[in-house]
């Protein structure tokens, strides 16, 4: 039986040729680029995250790896405390030790690429009443692997949770974990609300390249905190249909309407050639270009928590 292959909106294609990968290689080769910039870990607030059940709470571990403290729940979004990905040592410790992350109600994984989904890390924080989210396709896989409580969401399909309801949003990328699997599984976002209508939603962009999905995510939901990818998009020729540019990320930000903006990742993994001193220039520059004010967008450190109300 033929396996099913997901598709893009529009069916935009993110396949690249052996000819634009040696081109990518070559052009690496010339580049001289300065790494040495690390993003700082923030002490995290270990004894505030242990007992918080009553406030939203964002605390970025790095990359797209989030505590989020929502209508009561424990979420952690694409489990990444893996100190290599691939050929890539990671580039700095993850801000919350996992060992020290609170018991976890919900697990959401946006896409099966390595760098969202390190099974070790979901193993380690997996419980028995721990329920994993992923998208349609991905279930099967995440059973044979041991985990008991998964579900599957198609895009514009939503759960609930207690007071959270999750929803789980187009984005534009492509998913592949072996030779043999590419875009078996779907790839999106997430957003969450709370029924009781007490705390602002929050949208989870997971990994993306710029796309009309954002705007209709802002005409669907009601999106007051985004957290937004701006790293690994250079070189834009090879990277612009999967990933973000700073200024791309701003757009959408715009696009889903949202009220703040949390960027991520970026600064964990040297997965293109861009810098993370670079991506965030790029970013206060375009905010600054487009007049939007300072504290509509919030740059986190590893392990710093933004407290909500």
């Amino acid at each position: 039986m033929p396996k099913t292959r997901y598709t893009n909106l529009d069916n935009v294609s993110t396949d690249k040729t052996l000819k634009q990968f040696r081109q990518w290689r070559e052009e690496r080769r010339r580049k001289k680029k300065d790494y040495s910039y690390l993003i700082p870990n923030s002490p995290p607030q270990l004894d505030y995250l242990s007992s918080n059940r009553s406030e939203l709470a964002i605390t970025w571990i790095g990359h797209s790896t989030f505590l989020i403290q929502f209508a009561g729940l424990n979420i952690v979004t694409d489990p990444v405390w893996a100190m290599r990905m691939g050929f890539q040592r990671r580039l700095g410790m993850p801000g919350l030790p996992i060992g020290d992350v609170p018991e976890v109600d919900v697990i959401l994984i946006s896409h099966s690429h390595y760098d969202h989904m390190h099974v070790s890390s979901i193993r380690r924080l997996y419980r028995e009443n721990t329920q994993l989210i992923v998208p349609i396709g991905l279930a099967r896989k995440m059973a044979r692997k041991g985990f008991r409580r998964v579900r599957e969401l198609n895009w514009w399909e939503s759960m609930q949770i207690g007071d959270a309801r999750i929803s789980f949003v187009p984005t534009q990328h492509w998913t592949r974990r072996t030779p043999f699997d590419t875009n078996t599984s779907h790839w999106g976002g997430f957003v969450l609300e709370d029924a009781s209508g007490s705390m602002r939603s929050i949208y989870f962009a997971g990994d993306s390249g710029y796309f009309p999905g954002f705007k209709q995510i802002g005409e669907r939901f009601d999106i007051s905190v985004a957290l937004l990818p701006i790293g690994a998009y250079e070189p834009e020729w090879f990277m612009t249909s999967q990933h973000t540019t700073p200024e791309e990320a701003v757009q959408a930000f715009l696009d889903v309407k949202a009220e703040l903006m949390v960027p991520m990742h970026y600064g964990t993994f040297r997965l293109a050639d861009d810098t993370a001193r670079e991506a965030l220039d790029r970013l206060e520059a375009d905010r600054a270009k487009r007049g939007i004010p300072e504290e509509a967008i919030k740059v986190l450190l590893h392990g710093e928590t933004l407290r909500l109300m």
